[in-house]
Protein backbone atom coordinates (compact mmCIF):
# COMPACT_ATOMS: atom_id res chain seq x y z
CA UNK A 1 0.00 0.00 0.00
CA UNK A 2 1.43 3.38 -1.01
CA UNK A 3 2.05 6.14 1.52
CA UNK A 4 -0.45 8.34 -0.30
CA UNK A 5 -3.29 5.82 0.08
CA UNK A 6 -2.35 5.30 3.73
CA UNK A 7 -2.51 9.06 4.31
CA UNK A 8 -5.93 9.17 2.66
CA UNK A 9 -7.22 6.31 4.80
CA UNK A 10 -5.79 7.90 7.95
CA UNK A 11 -7.41 11.23 7.10
CA UNK A 12 -10.74 9.50 6.51
CA UNK A 13 -10.48 7.58 9.80
CA UNK A 14 -9.60 10.75 11.74
CA UNK A 15 -12.55 12.61 10.25
CA UNK A 16 -14.92 9.78 11.14
CA UNK A 17 -13.49 9.53 14.64
CA UNK A 18 -13.83 13.29 15.16
CA UNK A 19 -17.42 13.39 13.94
CA UNK A 20 -18.71 10.33 15.80
CA UNK A 21 -16.85 11.13 19.03
CA UNK A 22 -18.25 14.67 19.06
CA UNK A 23 -21.74 13.26 18.37
CA UNK A 24 -21.52 10.78 21.24
CA UNK A 25 -20.10 13.39 23.61
CA UNK A 26 -22.88 15.81 22.61
CA UNK A 27 -25.63 13.28 23.37
CA UNK A 28 -24.19 12.03 26.66
CA UNK A 29 -23.09 15.47 27.83
CA UNK A 30 -26.36 17.21 26.98
CA UNK A 31 -28.41 14.58 28.83
CA UNK A 32 -26.12 14.73 31.87
CA UNK A 33 -26.00 18.53 32.04
CA UNK A 34 -29.75 18.91 31.57
CA UNK A 35 -30.42 16.35 34.31
CA UNK A 36 -28.07 18.29 36.60
CA UNK A 37 -30.00 21.50 35.96
CA UNK A 38 -33.36 19.80 36.57
CA UNK A 39 -32.20 18.25 39.86
CA UNK A 40 -30.63 21.47 41.15
CA UNK A 41 -33.69 23.56 40.26
CA UNK A 42 -36.26 21.17 41.71
CA UNK A 43 -34.62 20.15 45.00
CA UNK A 44 -35.64 22.62 47.69
CA UNK A 45 -32.41 22.13 49.63
CA UNK A 46 -30.40 23.46 46.66
CA UNK A 47 -32.43 26.63 46.13
CA UNK A 48 -30.65 29.96 46.65
CA UNK A 49 -27.37 28.18 47.28
CA UNK A 50 -24.49 30.06 45.65
CA UNK A 51 -22.42 26.93 44.94
CA UNK A 52 -25.40 25.28 43.24
CA UNK A 53 -25.88 28.51 41.28
CA UNK A 54 -22.38 28.08 39.88
CA UNK A 55 -23.06 24.43 39.05
CA UNK A 56 -26.25 25.37 37.17
CA UNK A 57 -24.40 28.06 35.22
CA UNK A 58 -21.62 25.61 34.36
CA UNK A 59 -24.06 22.94 33.18
CA UNK A 60 -25.82 25.50 30.97
CA UNK A 61 -22.52 26.73 29.50
CA UNK A 62 -21.30 23.18 28.94
CA UNK A 63 -24.45 22.21 27.04
CA UNK A 64 -24.13 25.28 24.84
CA UNK A 65 -20.46 24.58 24.19
CA UNK A 66 -21.11 20.96 23.25
CA UNK A 67 -23.73 22.05 20.73
CA UNK A 68 -21.36 24.64 19.23
CA UNK A 69 -18.48 22.17 18.98
CA UNK A 70 -20.74 19.65 17.26
CA UNK A 71 -22.07 22.22 14.79
CA UNK A 72 -18.52 23.30 13.92
CA UNK A 73 -17.56 19.66 13.42
CA UNK A 74 -20.65 19.11 11.28
CA UNK A 75 -19.74 22.09 9.09
CA UNK A 76 -16.24 20.67 8.68
CA UNK A 77 -17.72 17.29 7.74
CA UNK A 78 -20.01 18.91 5.15
CA UNK A 79 -17.03 20.87 3.81
CA UNK A 80 -15.13 17.60 3.17
CA UNK A 81 -12.86 17.86 6.20
CA UNK A 82 -11.83 21.47 5.63
CA UNK A 83 -12.25 23.86 8.56
CA UNK A 84 -14.25 26.88 7.39
CA UNK A 85 -12.39 29.09 9.87
CA UNK A 86 -9.26 28.55 7.80
CA UNK A 87 -11.05 29.87 4.70
CA UNK A 88 -13.43 32.58 5.87
CA UNK A 89 -12.18 35.56 7.90
CA UNK A 90 -15.73 36.26 9.11
CA UNK A 91 -16.17 32.72 10.44
CA UNK A 92 -12.63 32.80 11.89
CA UNK A 93 -13.54 35.85 13.99
CA UNK A 94 -17.13 34.83 14.72
CA UNK A 95 -16.11 31.41 15.99
CA UNK A 96 -13.73 33.02 18.47
CA UNK A 97 -16.25 35.61 19.69
CA UNK A 98 -18.83 32.87 20.33
CA UNK A 99 -16.81 29.95 21.73
CA UNK A 100 -13.96 31.65 23.58
CA UNK A 101 -16.01 33.47 26.28
CA UNK A 102 -18.10 30.33 26.89
CA UNK A 103 -14.96 28.22 27.36
CA UNK A 104 -13.27 30.73 29.66
CA UNK A 105 -16.47 31.37 31.62
CA UNK A 106 -17.00 27.65 32.12
CA UNK A 107 -13.44 27.34 33.45
CA UNK A 108 -13.94 30.43 35.63
CA UNK A 109 -17.15 29.05 37.12
CA UNK A 110 -15.30 25.88 38.18
CA UNK A 111 -12.84 28.12 40.03
CA UNK A 112 -15.64 30.28 41.49
CA UNK A 113 -17.46 27.20 42.81
CA UNK A 114 -14.32 25.84 44.47
CA UNK A 115 -13.52 29.23 46.00
CA UNK A 116 -17.09 29.74 47.22
CA UNK A 117 -17.18 26.30 48.80
CA UNK A 118 -13.93 27.13 50.60
CA UNK A 119 -15.52 30.32 51.94
CA UNK A 120 -18.83 28.73 52.97
CA UNK A 121 -17.11 25.90 54.88
CA UNK A 122 -14.50 28.08 56.58
CA UNK A 123 -14.34 28.20 60.37
CA UNK A 124 -13.94 31.99 60.14
CA UNK A 125 -17.22 33.89 60.25
CA UNK A 126 -15.78 36.76 58.18
CA UNK A 127 -15.00 34.37 55.31
CA UNK A 128 -18.37 32.63 55.50
CA UNK A 129 -20.09 36.03 55.27
CA UNK A 130 -18.33 36.65 51.95
CA UNK A 131 -20.13 33.67 50.44
CA UNK A 132 -23.57 34.93 49.41
CA UNK A 133 -25.96 34.27 46.55
CA UNK A 134 -25.84 37.91 45.45
CA UNK A 135 -22.03 37.96 45.38
CA UNK A 136 -22.09 34.84 43.18
CA UNK A 137 -24.44 36.59 40.74
CA UNK A 138 -22.31 39.75 40.68
CA UNK A 139 -19.07 37.81 40.19
CA UNK A 140 -20.56 35.81 37.32
CA UNK A 141 -21.93 38.94 35.63
CA UNK A 142 -18.56 40.69 35.95
CA UNK A 143 -16.82 37.65 34.44
CA UNK A 144 -19.28 37.61 31.51
CA UNK A 145 -18.63 41.28 30.71
CA UNK A 146 -14.85 40.90 31.01
CA UNK A 147 -14.62 37.72 28.92
CA UNK A 148 -16.91 38.96 26.14
CA UNK A 149 -14.81 42.13 25.87
CA UNK A 150 -11.64 40.02 25.84
CA UNK A 151 -12.96 37.79 23.03
CA UNK A 152 -13.92 40.80 20.89
CA UNK A 153 -10.45 42.32 21.32
CA UNK A 154 -8.95 38.93 20.57
CA UNK A 155 -10.98 38.58 17.36
CA UNK A 156 -9.81 41.96 16.07
CA UNK A 157 -6.27 40.60 15.67
CA UNK A 158 -7.30 37.35 13.97
CA UNK A 159 -6.56 36.79 10.32
CA UNK A 160 -6.64 33.93 7.82
CA UNK A 161 -3.15 32.86 6.75
CA UNK A 162 -2.81 30.69 3.65
CA UNK A 163 -0.31 28.36 5.36
CA UNK A 164 -1.65 28.05 8.94
CA UNK A 165 -5.28 29.15 8.61
CA UNK A 166 -7.06 31.17 11.30
CA UNK A 167 -4.37 32.72 13.48
CA UNK A 168 -3.32 35.90 15.31
CA UNK A 169 -1.69 38.34 12.90
CA UNK A 170 -0.40 41.03 15.28
CA UNK A 171 3.08 40.04 16.60
CA UNK A 172 2.57 41.70 19.99
CA UNK A 173 -0.81 40.09 20.53
CA UNK A 174 0.61 36.80 19.32
CA UNK A 175 3.06 36.93 22.24
CA UNK A 176 0.12 37.41 24.58
CA UNK A 177 -1.59 34.48 22.88
CA UNK A 178 1.58 32.41 23.20
CA UNK A 179 2.77 33.17 26.72
CA UNK A 180 -0.37 34.26 28.61
CA UNK A 181 -3.60 33.06 27.00
CA UNK A 182 -2.92 29.33 26.74
CA UNK A 183 -0.52 28.91 29.70
CA UNK A 184 -2.62 31.05 32.06
CA UNK A 185 -6.28 31.33 31.06
CA UNK A 186 -6.67 27.87 29.52
CA UNK A 187 -4.25 25.98 31.71
CA UNK A 188 -2.25 26.95 34.77
CA UNK A 189 -4.58 29.49 36.40
CA UNK A 190 -7.92 27.57 36.37
CA UNK A 191 -6.20 24.27 37.19
CA UNK A 192 -4.27 25.80 40.12
CA UNK A 193 -7.15 27.83 41.56
CA UNK A 194 -9.74 25.06 41.34
CA UNK A 195 -7.34 22.48 42.76
CA UNK A 196 -6.21 24.68 45.65
CA UNK A 197 -9.62 25.81 46.86
CA UNK A 198 -11.35 22.47 46.37
CA UNK A 199 -8.65 20.88 48.53
CA UNK A 200 -9.00 23.62 51.17
CA UNK A 201 -12.79 23.21 51.14
CA UNK A 202 -12.39 19.45 51.59
CA UNK A 203 -10.12 20.10 54.58
CA UNK A 204 -12.66 22.54 56.03
CA UNK A 205 -15.47 20.01 55.71
CA UNK A 206 -13.52 17.44 57.70
CA UNK A 207 -13.48 19.94 60.58
CA UNK A 208 -17.22 20.70 60.48
CA UNK A 209 -17.92 18.14 63.18
CA UNK A 210 -16.01 20.35 65.63
CA UNK A 211 -18.34 23.26 64.90
CA UNK A 212 -21.95 23.55 65.99
CA UNK A 213 -23.40 23.25 62.51
CA UNK A 214 -26.91 21.85 61.87
CA UNK A 215 -26.83 18.28 60.57
CA UNK A 216 -28.70 19.21 57.36
CA UNK A 217 -26.25 22.01 56.58
CA UNK A 218 -23.31 19.76 57.42
CA UNK A 219 -24.53 17.07 55.03
CA UNK A 220 -25.16 19.64 52.30
CA UNK A 221 -21.67 21.12 52.68
CA UNK A 222 -20.10 17.67 52.54
CA UNK A 223 -22.13 16.71 49.48
CA UNK A 224 -21.33 19.92 47.60
CA UNK A 225 -17.65 19.81 48.57
CA UNK A 226 -17.37 16.22 47.35
CA UNK A 227 -19.03 17.23 44.07
CA UNK A 228 -16.67 20.17 43.61
CA UNK A 229 -13.62 18.06 44.45
CA UNK A 230 -14.60 15.32 41.98
CA UNK A 231 -15.40 17.95 39.34
CA UNK A 232 -11.99 19.55 39.85
CA UNK A 233 -10.14 16.24 39.54
CA UNK A 234 -11.94 15.46 36.29
CA UNK A 235 -11.37 19.01 35.08
CA UNK A 236 -7.61 18.77 35.64
CA UNK A 237 -7.33 15.32 34.04
CA UNK A 238 -9.22 16.30 30.89
CA UNK A 239 -7.82 19.81 30.39
CA UNK A 240 -4.15 19.14 31.15
CA UNK A 241 -3.36 17.15 27.95
CA UNK A 242 -4.82 19.92 25.76
CA UNK A 243 -2.88 22.59 27.65
CA UNK A 244 0.39 20.66 27.31
CA UNK A 245 -0.24 20.11 23.60
CA UNK A 246 -0.90 23.79 22.93
CA UNK A 247 2.15 24.85 24.94
CA UNK A 248 4.29 22.36 23.04
CA UNK A 249 3.00 23.63 19.70
CA UNK A 250 3.36 27.31 20.57
CA UNK A 251 6.64 27.33 22.44
CA UNK A 252 8.51 24.94 20.16
CA UNK A 253 6.83 26.15 16.96
CA UNK A 254 5.99 22.55 16.15
CA UNK A 255 3.28 22.86 13.52
CA UNK A 256 2.68 19.20 12.62
CA UNK A 257 1.61 16.34 14.85
CA UNK A 258 -0.25 13.17 14.13
CA UNK A 259 -3.81 14.26 13.45
CA UNK A 260 -5.31 11.31 15.31
CA UNK A 261 -3.43 12.23 18.51
CA UNK A 262 -4.65 15.79 18.18
CA UNK A 263 -8.25 14.65 17.77
CA UNK A 264 -7.99 12.37 20.83
CA UNK A 265 -6.63 15.28 22.89
CA UNK A 266 -9.43 17.54 21.67
CA UNK A 267 -11.98 14.82 22.46
CA UNK A 268 -10.72 14.81 26.07
CA UNK A 269 -11.02 18.61 26.09
CA UNK A 270 -14.55 18.35 24.70
CA UNK A 271 -15.39 15.59 27.20
CA UNK A 272 -14.75 18.06 30.03
CA UNK A 273 -17.95 19.88 29.03
CA UNK A 274 -19.89 16.63 29.10
CA UNK A 275 -19.03 15.63 32.67
CA UNK A 276 -19.56 18.99 34.35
Amino acid sequence: MSSLSMDVELFSFVEQYAFYSSSIILIIGSIGNILNIIVFLNRKIFQKNQCVFYLIIESSLNTTQLILFFLMRLLTEINHGINLANQSLLWCKLRTVITQPITLLSFSVVCFAAYDQFLSTSHRISLRQMSTYKSAQCLTLAAVCLLVTHSILFAIFLDVNSSVGCTVSNPIFYRYYQFLYYPCFIGIVPISISSLFSFLAFRNVRQLVRRQVPIVRRRLDRQLTAMILIRTVIFVILILPYTIDRLYWLLLDYTHMESLILEIIFSLFNLNFAVG
